[in-house]
């Protein structure tokens, strides 16, 4: 994604990327102010020739200038212009392939060397509402999650309806949500707040609407969270799960439990040719 886009599409008209709270905000951080001033190196050199080049060189009456009507070439201009963006694209494919791998692991804390066991989190994009199903603790929410501070969180992304884009700005760059197919994000929150999110590809009428928010607790108002949803809010049935998947507004909501394999349901449903891939994934959150 280029630094034009993430400017312009930070949401709620604030430049929220350049406000990260976790380690994977950070490291795409670096990674655009890497790309502003490679681009700096060139645009702005180019503007003071251009400036030059039409002052020296206008046209204009008792002109000096030498008549070269012969001229074809400048060997150490060609160098020039063509080593120095070699060199740009390098150093910028370089740090861009390096930093990508790099976030398909988990966030690593260089004040906190301790292994902390990652958070799973299941989301689906739908028309135009995103579901949060959280695995291990059999709860769900609605268009709001919660998180712990200091935690890698793993997002698997998928999508019961049209393909839309995951992006909470100050945590970390955004990934698709598709049908049949499970995507994985890593995040993290570094400190307590509520980050917005939202819904990055235009999905009809009602995409304005596909906003969530990212809650950050402590691990011990996480953990008080969780056991409040469990114990005080309603169960998600298999017909509310169905009536939510067709396209609405709804604001935030939570659940007690959801329907037994909705997410892989969700995925599989979609046909065969991915079943490989998404069998790998599902393995990879069972195991965590």
């Amino acid at each position: 994604m280029g630094v034009s886009t993430l400017l312009l599409t930070s949401g709620c008209g604030q430049l929220l990327v350049f406000h990260p709270a976790g380690p994977v905000g950070q490291s795409e951080l670096q990674l655009i102010w890497l790309q502003i001033a490679l681009t700096a190196v060139v645009i702005i050199p180019v503007l003071i020739l251009l400036a030059i080049i039409v002052i020296r060189y206008r046209d204009r009456p008792g002109s000096k200038a030498v008549y070269r009507p012969d001229w074809s070439e400048n060997r150490t201009l060609e160098i020039i212009w063509w080593v120095i963006p070699i060199i740009i694209v390098g150093i910028l494919g370089t740090v861009t392939a390096k930093k990508t791998f790099a976030l398909t692991q988990p966030p690593k804390n260089p004040s906190n060397p301790t292994v902390v066991q990652p958070l799973t989190i299941e989301v689906t994009s739908m028309d135009w509402k995103w579901l949060f199903q959280y695995p291990n603790q059999q709860i769900a929410t609605v268009n709001y999650c919660v998180i712990p501070t200091n935690r890698p969180v793993q997002f698997m992304l998928t999508s019961n309806g049209p393909m839309n884009a995951f992006w909470v700005p100050q945590l970390g760059g955004m990934e698709y949500t598709m049908p049949g197919m499970i995507m994985r994000l890593w995040l993290q929150a570094d400190k307590p707040g509520i980050y917005y999110g939202h819904g990055g590809n235009f999905t009809g009428q009602g995409f304005a609407q596909m906003q969530f928010n990212v809650q950050a607790e402590s691990e011990q108002q996480f953990n008080a969270w969780v056991a409040s949803i469990a114990n005080n809010s309603p169960q998600l049935t298999q017909g509310e799960y169905d009536k939510m998947a067709q396209p609405s507004i709804l604001g935030q909501m939570s659940f007690s439990s959801f329907p037994p394999n909705a997410f892989e349901n969700v995925v599989m449903s979609e046909g065969g040719k991915y079943m490989k891939h998404d069998q790998v994934m599902m393995n990879s959150i069972s195991s965590k």
